[in-house]
């Protein structure tokens, strides 16, 4: 009786979307499956998604033939509970010409996530314009000096459109294993690549609130203001492996 009373806690703990928890660490995806995660302004798994070999995976072979034309977000969102002031660590890889990227802060109703997240920026800073031709995008924008380059505004560990990362990042070669960590409070907010402080950033403060309205975001006006909502893993055309999503409530 003992043993059948513990099966069931234990398969009520595995059915349940709440984060499944280690001392302070709640892990957001731990290899089994992909509770508790959905699209964006969706309730299922956009498709393309999956877990394999313990890894939380994105492969375009994965949507099936009758999606091939889907046009919406496959961005995918951990739904089961927002955040507002955290420690949150993500293992990721991506393939060469890859583009990714981290988003907190989520809240849903709005056309994608960028409209009103902030967003770490993953993507293969140095042959990512190998594969994708980016001139007339950066035109469009405003960048006109080297628009044909990956900006640092646009690199891996950027905030994305706002803040620039550290010349000195660690980043390993697209194909290989990176760590991210985002330290989020309403008096700093640290980025972390590798282990090592990318950038530093006082949310909501003057120095924020321009850069927002100067640049990318400023048509954007609710970009950034919410302090509380989901987290999120952004689709942006190419494969994606992410190994550990776990998140620490500050």
């Amino acid at each position: 009786m003992r043993k059948i009373i513990a099966l069931l806690c234990i398969g009520l703990l595995y059915s349940c979307q709440e984060p499944i928890k280690t001392a302070d660490w709640a892990y957001l995806f731990d290899g089994t499956s992909l509770d508790g995660w959905r699209a964006y302004n969706g309730e299922g798994l956009p498709p393309g998604w999956g877990v394999v070999d313990s890894l939380m995976t994105f492969k375009t072979e994965f949507i099936s033939e009758s999606d091939y034309d889907y046009k919406g977000s496959r961005d995918l969102i951990y739904g089961a509970k927002e955040f507002e002031n955290f420690e949150l660590y993500v293992e990721w890889k991506i393939p060469p010409g890859g583009n990714s990227g981290i988003f907190y802060h989520i809240k849903e109703g709005y056309s994608g996530i960028p409209e009103v997240a902030p967003e770490y920026q993953l993507i293969d800073d140095l042959h990512y314009t190998d594969f994708h031709d980016i001139e007339d995008y950066n035109r469009s924008i405003g960048i006109t000096d080297h628009p044909e380059k990956l900006q640092p505004i646009q690199s891996t560990a950027a905030d994305y459109g706002m803040y620039i990362p550290a010349e000195d990042k660690v980043l390993n070669p697209a194909g290989e294993w990176n760590n991210t960590t985002i330290r989020f409070t309403p008096e700093k907010v640290t980025y972390y690549l590798n282990g090592k402080v990318m950038l530093e950033f006082v949310p909501w403060s003057e120095d924020w609130k321009e850069r927002k309205n100067d640049g990318k975001w400023g048509m954007a006006k609710d970009y950034g203001k919410f302090k509380k909502g989901f987290v999120g893993l952004q689709d942006h055309g190419s494969e994606l492996w992410f190994k550990t999503v776990k998140i620490k409530e500050l």
